[in-house]
């Protein structure tokens, strides 16, 4: 999927294309909070020299603090929706416009421009220069063959600068080097292509960027040019942001605070989801022996998802249950229910042809159309798709419709599975969307729909799916999983490194399929399925699926059975933790799992990690990615505590490697130094009252006050536990908790245990 080039080699440029470029700032005025900028395509020396040539204007604005858009534009034309729903905070900008400059500030971010000298735009915060738009960085360009027309922008990037996001891309976690077509596809985990492609970097010098741009984005990432990144798209006119953080944490939060703020999904969505599989034979008594089974071996479980044959074949996604294996779908919902158990089902946006939904969507006009007036459909995926058109507003609600009618039975949420696929070519959408733009567009609108349906009928803080396809803003409508990965652990990684680039690109939560999807000729090794159970229930959301083998883990051996039950009630444990850690993570629009530079961005070899992560801000997780158990990870400086094995400790100075091998039954998973840890080791669900009956782990605490505070079952502060040491004297200091509470203090490979008089406790060590 090559991306787009234009030049041949640093000083030609390809032969069907003819660049143009700014070669000054002749201009520049400011209107309101605005400042325009004319830069023609040469020198103006003599009134002579402005007639007969073209110019960009340069349109600098700022819709959140530290943040500063430019909109490149060479002809001003209307474009045809969709375009992304971005909020304008208005902050106070100064602009400043001499005989020799221009500039505008917002924050501690500005942008500059010399005046009637050679082009250059710099952007620089508290006196640095982080990145610029240099002499022929931009470009208007036509390919005279096609007479298509392109705008580019290049940013420069420092030589230690390493090149973060993109999107979900199962490649090498930092994309220098890399060149990256932003447009969906259904293309597995094992290819360049991405089902979730965000036209949105982030870097470690200290700020990211977001292309506004629906449409196909071609990024090279110091590929084609070697010192910047170039992006470039199909128009007269080009958006993008660059947003200053310093901290990763911050260029999130304003990137977020841009497109869109996460959501916190409900905490029951964080347990362990089983599945049908896919292509596996299921029915009533099939669906209650695994979730009985699951019960038999003392296995917690929280959601069964029933992938796409709830529905007949041929028949997808008719949003009717198959009647021959499921006659009496609402009494099986409520004997699940029963057991304490939600219910989730697969569905898609596209109506096959034999399903009774096609005639509806076809007699009302529901479905995108071609320009001779006909349905768009085709044979791929199931015979006759058409496609939802949720620019319709009566296609919307008729879709919800259907969806609300599964709900009232009592399903509670939705995998909401493609999206990617959207027609482009001979593609009328209703409301008159140019299809470049609606491609990527669309699983927004899709997921929103269908997030909506679901908020709308269960209450707000109810509502999730689990999607594959996503889009800029998509973090509005969590969760997300890393579509159909390969049974075998080098892909097993690569869905590592895509989900921490994709969890870099402004989503908070993300899973995967554990033991791979695809099964084929790699079937997933017990072995295998291990090692991924325990990455998969240290990740936000943990589901079992695959294609063609079932994921119960008795199908596997006793130690896979033993295996789940360790890492399920593990994950239960520390729900107090990771929900609140989510809680906070996502009002600040900050990811629950993140790469390690994110919280150590002082030590540069985190920068380079990617087989390794932190969940939180207190754990570091190293998954297992052989069958051997050989492990080697990287600590920063700190005292590590593993929350598994006591006494495995780790006191490094100045970062250090560790090579270690590890049982099936074990793997890394360490609590940095200064870490109050809440948990419950008697979670039988993901959602309990997480104030209740904790106990207070205290790893390697620092001299003075630490505090952490602990939410309720909504995502609220519901809690506090505080620890003041002095010397060898820690005091405990609790509010909000009820039940009882007992302490553990972590310390040099030692545990003492010690019980709350009340609220308070004093421990010496």
């Amino acid at each position: 999927m090559a991306t787009l080039k234009f030049t041949n080699g640093y000083w030609l440029t390809r032969k069907e294309y003819d660049v143009n470029s700014p070669a000054e700032a002749f201009e520049a005025e400011k209107d309101g909070k605005t400042l325009n900028v004319y830069a023609p395509y040469k020198r103006i020396n003599t009134r002579g020299d402005e007639l007969n040539l073209g110019m960009s204007t340069i349109k600098l604005t700022s819709p959140v603090e530290n943040v500063i858009g430019v909109k490149l534009t060479h002809f001003d034309q209307d474009t045809k929706g969709p375009s992304y729903e971005l909020n304008d905070l208005d902050p106070d900008v100064n602009i400043d416009v001499t005989d020799k400059k221009a500039s505008l500030t917002s924050g501690d971010l500005t942008v500059s421009l010399p005046l009637r000298q050679q082009f250059d735009m710099e952007f620089t915060a508290n006196g640095k220069v982080i990145t610029a738009s240099r002499n022929k960085a931009q470009g208007e360009i036509l390919n005279h063959d096609t007479n298509v027309h392109y705008m580019r922008e290049q940013l420069s990037v420092g030589v230690e600068d390493k090149i973060y996001g993109l999107g979900e891309r199962f490649g090498n976690f930092i994309k220098n080097g890399q060149e990256v077509k932003i447009t969906n596809q259904d293309g597995g985990t094992a290819s360049e292509q991405s089902y979730k492609n965000i036209p949105f970097y982030l870097t470690d010098a200290g700020y990211g960027v977001f292309v506004d741009e629906p449409q196909t984005v071609d990024f090279e990432v110091t590929s084609e040019n070697v010192d910047r990144v170039q992006f470039s798209s199909e128009g007269e006119s080009l958006q993008y942001y660059v947003i200053y953080g310093p901290t990763p944490q911050e260029i999130l939060h304003r990137y977020t605070e841009l497109t869109g703020n996460m959501q916190l999904p409900p905490a029951w969505s964080f347990g362990l989801w089983l599945t049908t599989s896919f292509t596996t034979d299921y029915s009533e008594a099939t669906v209650l022996k695994f979730i009985d089974g699951m019960k038999d071996h003392n296995i917690p479980l929280d959601v069964f998802h029933f992938d796409c044959f709830w529905q007949k074949g041929f028949e997808w996604s008719n949003m009717e249950w198959d009647r021959d294996e499921f006659p009496d779908p609402e009494g099986l919902i409520k004997k699940i229910h029963d057991r304490g158990i939600k219910v989730c089902v697969w569905i898609n946006p596209y109506i096959a042809q034999k399903g009774k939904m096609f005639e509806e969507g076809k007699k009302n006009g529901y479905f995108i159309k071609r320009e001779n007036g006909n349905i768009w459909q085709w044979d791929l995926w199931q015979a006759g798709n058409a496609f939802v058109d949720f620019t319709n507003p009566d296609a919307v609600k008729w879709y919800k419709s259907k969806l609300k009618a599964l709900l009232d039975m009592g399903v509670d949420c939705f995998k909401t599975d493609f999206g990617e696929r959207i027609p482009v070519d001979d593609a009328v959408f209703f409301d008159g969307s140019d299809p470049k733009r609606e491609h990527n567009y669309y699983t927004l609108q899709y997921n929103k729909a269908v997030f909506d349906t679901i908020e709308e009928n269960k209450g707000k803080g109810e509502a999730v799916v689990f999607a594959r396809s996503a889009t800029v803003g998509s973090q509005k409508y969590p969760v997300h999983w890393g579509g159909d990965a390969l049974s075998n652990f080098k892909n097993m990684a690569d869905t590592l490194h895509g989900g921490l680039s994709f969890l870099s690109s402004g989503f908070a939560f993300w899973s995967h399929d554990i033991g791979g999807f695809e099964d084929g000729p790699d079937t997933p090794t017990p072995d295998l399925y291990k090692r991924w159970t325990q990455f998969g229930l240290l990740s936000s959301h943990s589901r079992y699926h695959g294609s063609n083998v079932y994921r119960v883990p008795w199908n596997f051996d006793d130690e896979a059975v033993e295996n789940t039950r360790k890492f399920v009630n593990l994950k239960l444990s520390l729900m107090p933790y990771l929900y609140t850690q989510a809680a906070h993570d996502t009002a600040y629009g900050n990811p629950l799992m993140r790469p390690m530079w994110f919280n150590f961005t002082s030590d540069r070899t985190a920068h380079t990690l990617d087989n390794q992560y932190m969940f939180g801000t207190q754990l570091l997780v190293a998954p297992v990615f052989n069958p051997e158990g050989h492990v080697n990870f990287y600590l920063p400086a700190g005292k590590w505590t593993s929350i598994i094995n006591d006494d495995e400790t780790y006191d490094v100075t100045d970062g250090k490697w560790i090579s270690k091998d590890y049982g099936e039954l074990d793997l890394p998973v360490l609590a940095r130094d200064n870490t109050i840890l809440l948990r419950n080791p008697k979670a039988v669900h993901a959602d309990y009252d997480f104030t209740k009956d904790l106990d207070i782990n205290l790893y390697d605490m620092h001299e003075g006050v630490t505090s952490v505070a602990v939410v309720n079952q909504k995502g609220q502060d519901a809690g506090k536990v505080t620890v003041d040491r002095s010397g060898n004297q820690l005091k405990v200091t609790t509010s909000g908790l009820t039940g009882s509470a007992t302490i553990y203090v972590h310390e040099n490979g030692q545990v003492t245990k010690a019980a709350l008089d009340g609220s308070n406790a004093t421990i010496t060590l």
